[in-house]
């Protein structure tokens, strides 16, 4: 035997007789270095309202997950997705959602939204795993701001829906700044859906607009579901406004509005068709009446280097219309997700916390940044003028059958067109 054998074999043995007296202790150690990351998803997948953008997020974080996983994983631990269905329409089905989720203990918990989001918090107040979300609500932030410690462990992806009342406005004036639009009248006129949300959002507009050269005409109210446009349309065209904002977020029933709106318009308006149009139903139902519509988000997958990148492996992911808002949110939740997990152990959920509080994220959806009281994403442009400390708010154009940014300008990819309906 030479000499290298026989060390060898000497190591081999001593190797044998150390794991065999330290087995009880080591065993678990290595069982744990082993266990998959949990990630538990609360999304809905039935029901009227909500399916198509929670089925965004699925794919985003599905996307993410193969890629982080295909390449060793999280230290060598992978991650698995564990689906939660509810039911957005109650606060009894958003509480029993969580709590279930509560139950089962995973390491992170991430949700694109609910329409009633504090019973969600109540029943993970006890649970200290990190939850990120996209509520883009105003009562969301407030609460975590009003309790730190209970909700310290509650993450908003984007700023409150009361900026994109803020926020429209200050879009109009640029807009028209720019030449490229050309108001027929200063007057505007606002559909608002009865849901909290979108009040929040017509409050804020009205009070924007009182600081603006645009006045507010009226407001019509609508209920989800919306069966008919016909009245609202008939109302649209008594008030003539030159800007006419759709307060709603269902991409479906805001395709059946452009559908009949094209077809008997106010002519020359601008029309803002509220978010919905990410949704990828949209544009398969609205088919070529969608062309001019004008939309936008805060939660939106970015046009530049990193954006493009996405777009194009979640197109060879997942082929047909692409969705731009929590496809890119999911994704980027993931990675920021794996960046604290790279720094703890996923099990001590204060650390991670406290990295995710404290160490901002850019991805395809911009930057998230949760080191304030309401640890919430701030709005760019108007809580940080910085593009890279803040998350900007997408205006979008509907141009030859596609989602165009036109605003802002440091990511704007197309220049405003007239609308169709102009003459």
């Amino acid at each position: 035997m030479t000499r290298r054998n026989a060390w060898a074999n000497r190591r081999t043995v001593l190797k044998g007789l150390a794991g065999a007296v330290a087995a009880p202790w080591v065993a678990p150690a290595l069982a744990q270095s082993t266990k998959p990351i949990r990630f538990a998803i609360v999304a809905a997948q039935s029901g009227p309202v909500g399916v198509a953008d929670h089925a965004d997020y699925i794919n985003g974080a599905n996307l993410a997950v193969k890629e982080i996983n295909g390449a060793g994983g999280v230290r060598d631990r992978p991650i698995k997705i564990e689906l939660y269905d509810i039911d957005l329409m109650t606060p009894e089905g958003t509480q029993a959602a969580f709590r279930k989720v509560a139950d089962a203990k995973p390491h992170a918990i991430g949700c694109p939204f609910t329409l009633i989001a504090l019973p969600g918090f109540e029943a993970l107040s006890g649970y200290k795993a990190p939850y990120i979300h996209g509520e883009t609500k105003e009562v969301a932030v407030e609460a975590v701001k009003a309790n730190p410690q209970k909700y310290s462990h509650i993450f908003e992806v984007d700023p409150p829906e009361s900026y994109y009342g803020k926020m429209f406005p200050v879009f109009l004036e640029q807009l028209a700044a720019t030449g490229a639009w050309k108001p027929i009248n200063n007057k505007v006129h606002i559909v608002r859906e009865q849901l909290a949300y979108n009040i929040t959002i017509a409050r804020e507009c009205v009070a924007g607009l009182k600081k603006s050269k645009f006045e507010l005409a009226t407001i019509t109210d609508i209920r989800l579901p919306v069966q008919d446009w016909g009245p609202v349309i008939q109302e649209l065209k008594a008030t003539g406004a030159g800007t006419i904002m759709i307060d709603h977020w269902v991409g479906a029933e805001e395709a059946a509005f452009c559908q009949q709106f094209v077809g008997d318009p106010v002519k020359g308006a601008l029309v803002y068709v509220h978010y919905g149009p990410s949704q990828p139903e949209f544009l398969n139902l609205a088919g070529a009446a969608a062309e001019g519509f004008v939309w936008s988000t805060m939660l939106g997958v970015y046009a530049d280097e990193q954006g493009k990148a996405f777009r194009k492996k979640y197109s060879a992911a997942y082929p047909g219309v692409m969705g731009l808002c929590y496809t890119g949110s999911a994704y980027d939740t993931v990675y920021m997700l794996k960046g604290a997990w790279m720094t703890a152990e996923p099990e001590d959920f204060k650390a991670i916390c406290d990295y995710i509080r404290t160490h901002p994220y850019h991805g395809v959806d911009g930057t998230m940044d949760f080191n304030n009281p309401y640890q919430a994403t701030p709005h760019y442009p108007l809580q940080t003028t910085d593009l890279n400390k803040g998350m900007a708010q997408l205006f979008f154009q509907v141009q030859d059958g596609q989602h165009k940014i036109i605003q802002p300008d440091a990511l704007a990819e197309v220049k405003f067109r007239s609308v169709p309906w102009t003459s």
